[in-house]
């Protein structure tokens, strides 16, 4: 298929800036994929379409406040340095991107905060955006790290929202964040509360957890047509024994395997036996799902609306059939969804 193939109009006013008061009350398209048939329902809702041992797979990752406001050393320029992942505990080194890029050379220092209180060096040029830091601080980890992420905010795309908010630390990490690791949240597993949680328990509803540090490969633009030519980053997966244990059991036993989120689906499929098993991994995974691909493991997935041309709307129509998701999506359009991270979600069954 064609990156054209998967461009849409989307109004700026149809991004929500913030979710629902109630993260499960959002609204729920639900689209039937063999039938292509459509219902409108809230979220909370979900659970009257799964039933007793039917398993929910989660990615129970932790966003860190990976965005951080500094400036150059000499010129003071103003600079933003957005932190991808930690490469060397005792050496402090991160890789980052910073902009603006064009400025930056190997060598400068970088200055955070009031009376700079958190320098940094850069010593690597990797990508023609991306660095690694260094950074230059006398006191022990604990004491680095509390000091970096009180300088960093929440890593909210700023074309969702111009200013990240005091009430974004808790909108922008779901109830079940456990792992540090993601610089942008799970979007489709924003939606669950504790009130549903407790309603999936009453039903007999279960749930794995696996943990993908979700990266920024997903929101960089596509810049060729034919996407097998695309390469996606690589993001880091880690699949217990145990939660491999419980996923094939269930899907040996008859239940349905439900993937909330393109992170936890393109997880699952990183690693399938020949016989449509997940193993255990603790690895790094840059699979890329488009169209047309079989999906070996899941039976329905939860997602929230995509931007057009993204690779994440690719992953779903992969799943749904591409003229049903798209139609979807149009429906969704006319219908007044909301789209992105704080958005409303999609039920494909």
């Amino acid at each position: 298929m064609k990156l054209s193939q998967f461009d849409f109009e989307l109004p700026k006013e149809r991004i929500a800036q913030n979710p629902p008061r109630w993260r499960d009350e959002c609204r729920m398209l639900v689209l039937n994929r063999k039938t292509g048939e459509i219902e409108h329902r809230l979220f909370k809702d979900i659970v009257e379409y799964f039933g007793k041992r039917d398993r929910f797979v989660l990615n129970d990752t932790k966003v860190f406040p990976a965005r951080l406001y500094g400036k150059k050393e000499k010129t003071g320029a103003d600079i933003i340095v957005f932190l991808l992942r930690e490469l060397n505990r005792e050496q402090r080194l991160w890789d980052v991107i910073v902009e603006p890029a064009r400025k930056i050379r190997i060598g400068n220092k970088l200055y955070f905060g009031d009376d700079d209180a958190l320098v940094a060096e850069v010593i690597d040029n990797t990508t023609s955006r991306g660095r690694t830091l260094r950074f230059l601080f006398d006191g022990d980890y604990d004491e680095f790290k509390k000091a970096l992420f009180d300088l960093g905010e929440m890593p909210v795309p700023e074309w969702v929202k111009d200013k990240v908010e005091p009430q974004d630390e808790e909108n922008f990490q779901t109830i079940f964040a456990a792992h540090e690791g993601a610089v942008s949240a799970p979007a489709a597993g924003l939606h669950f509360s504790r009130e549903l949680f407790n309603r999936m328990i009453l039903k007999d509803i279960d749930k794995t957890f696996i943990t993908v540090h979700m990266g920024i490969g997903h929101f960089r633009g596509v810049d060729v047509e034919d996407l097998s030519k695309h390469r996606m980053d690589s993001e880091q997966v880690i699949i217990s024994e145990q939660a491999a244990s419980e996923i094939n059991a269930a899907k040996h036993s008859g239940h349905k395997i439900v993937a909330v989120g393109v992170t936890v689906m393109r997880a699952l499929e990183t690693y399938v036996t020949t016989n449509c098993e997940v193993n255990p991994f603790n690895g790094w995974t840059n699979k890329f799902i488009f169209p047309p691909y079989q999906y070996a493991i899941p039976d329905a997935i939860v997602s929230n609306f995509h931007l057009p041309l993204s690779t994440m709307l690719m992953a779903v129509t992969a799943f749904g059939g591409y003229e049903k998701v798209m139609n979807a999506y149009k429906v969704a359009l006319d219908e007044g969804y909301n789209f992105g991270p704080y958005g409303d979600a999609m039920l494909i069954i």
